[in-house]
């Protein structure tokens, strides 16, 4: 049984007889496949599919969510009742209502979220798609000793929401997902790499020779790494570790953190915030990307939004409720799963490509540290300070040269942005948040 607009359509109607004043259902479905080979073999191999739907009553400022995998009659009643019961028990909370009818998506955009490609791909090729991804990396260099394997992993699904203001919107959506993890092996010393592709379009898949290739390369460069002292210098972010930098920017600026006062931006709308070279955006409305959609989880239609241009602060991230607290409007960043009110997130965030490549930014440090990879966590929004454990490798004389590990890199968050000097060219879409090299004035260094 397919979950279809009517469907939810009919549970709203009931819930509004129960009580509630306005409502929204939303339902899930999937059918996902993962198989994970190592050395060869198959490890892991597996097909699940899932159906929930979800539903948000509000009653005079009050709500609950609950949710349900049973789309039997006598499960849709249940449902229904404890959420409608539920609301009743809560606080009031007056900016907890739906989006205003005219915010809503008049129409739903075809954003070639789904691939024929991906749905019919059969389970041989899928197995044989992770075998040659792990094939590339243990071939790539006999210092590739080991592999933790590889994997490939689909998923063809569809979400649907419906609300009492009229609105019904559904979509289907794909996504592919390679990877790999090889293993080199120099002396006693032994290093992990990591590379893989995530797309909606087969098409836009890396080939697995490519990832399997890369993932091996990434091993074998972080040989021999070691500690360097602690000292301060200009820093390059590869553009990864840049992904990682905007995803801690994103915790500042989303509408939750601001509402609340805990981000070091609050305020500072119209104010220069970074370097001029820095623009960052967010879009859910491109073509096949991973984080499009078109409509949000509120049922606004999903756009695109400037956060940062040329270094001004010009909007914050927002679903309707935050919008409200603010007395703004949302930038249709709502997002939702079955249950729970809906939350900030992202469309497709990313900072737009500048006009140098990797490597003239490499060439244009003396002595510094170019980061390939992020640990841990060590960002605290209210302040902007910023402290994480850092991988990567040396850079002398404009060149990459020895490994480097098991070092922390520190600043504020304020005085990185405004450090940024120059900006890669090397912006590519490997999941919704993208970011090309960037290379910052100077941080610190905390080694032996």
């Amino acid at each position: 049984m397919t979950i279809s607009t009517d469907l939810l359509s009919d549970i709203i109607k009931q819930a509004i007889k129960r009580g509630a004043t306005d409502a929204e259902a939303i339902a899930s479905e999937a059918t996902e496949f993962s198989v994970e080979v190592r050395l060869g073999e198959i490890e892991k191999l597996q097909e699940a599919a899932s159906r929930g739907i979800g539903l948000r009553v509000l009653c005079e400022g009050r709500q609950a969510s609950c949710s349900t995998s049973d789309v039997s009659p006598e499960g849709i009643e249940e449902l229904i009742a404890n959420a409608v019961e539920m609301a009743k028990r809560t606080s009031v909370d007056e900016a907890a209502i739906l989006p205003a009818r005219e915010e809503m998506a008049m129409e739903i955009a075809d954003l070639g979220l789904f691939d024929v490609a991906i749905a019919e791909l059969s389970p041989e090729r899928k197995i044989e798609m992770a075998r040659t991804v792990e094939d590339a990396a243990r071939s790539f260099d006999p210092r590739i000793a080991n592999s933790e394997g590889g994997a490939c992993h689909t998923k063809v699904g569809k979400m649907t929401l419906v609300n009492s203001l009229g609105f019904a919107g559904q979509y289907p959506a794909t996504t592919c997902n390679l990877i790999t993890v090889p293993i080199a092996k120099e002396g006693e010393q032994m290093q992990v790499g990591f590379w893989g592709d995530r797309q909606r379009k087969l098409a836009a898949l890396d080939s697995p020779e490519t990832i399997g290739k890369e993932a091996a390369r990434r091993a074998l460069r972080k040989l021999g790494g070691q500690q360097v002292a602690t000292q301060e210098v200009p820093i390059i972010f590869e553009n990864g570790a840049a992904e990682d930098l905007l995803g801690d920017f994103f915790d500042a600026v989303e509408g939750g953190a601001i509402f609340r006062r805990s981000s070091f931006l609050v305020g500072q709308l119209g104010e220069l915030i970074a370097s001029p070279l820095l623009t960052i955006v967010d879009d859910g409305t491109i073509r096949s990307a991973l984080g499009s959609r078109p409509f949000d989880g509120e049922g606004l239609k999903t756009r695109r939004t400037v956060v940062v241009e040329n270094g001004v602060l010009k909007s914050y991230l927002l679903d309707c409720y935050t919008a409200r607290k603010l007395n703004l409007s949302s930038t249709a960043n709502a997002s939702r799963g079955l249950t729970g009110a809906p939350s900030v997130g992202v469309g497709n965030f990313f900072i737009s490509p500048g006009v140098h490549t990797p490597e003239e930014i490499i060439a244009s440090v003396k002595d510094g540290f170019y980061v390939t990879e992020m640990i841990g966590f060590g960002f605290n929004a209210v302040t902007g300070d910023y402290s994480r454990g850092a991988a990567g490798l040396w850079i002398e004389n404009g060149k990459l040269t020895s490994a480097v590990e098991e070092v922390t890199i520190a600043g504020n968050l304020k005085d990185m942005l405004k450090g940024i000097e120059m900006v890669g060219n090397d912006l590519r879409f490997r999941g919704n948040i993208a970011a090309p090299t960037l290379k910052l004035n100077r941080m610190m260094v905390s080694g032996k």
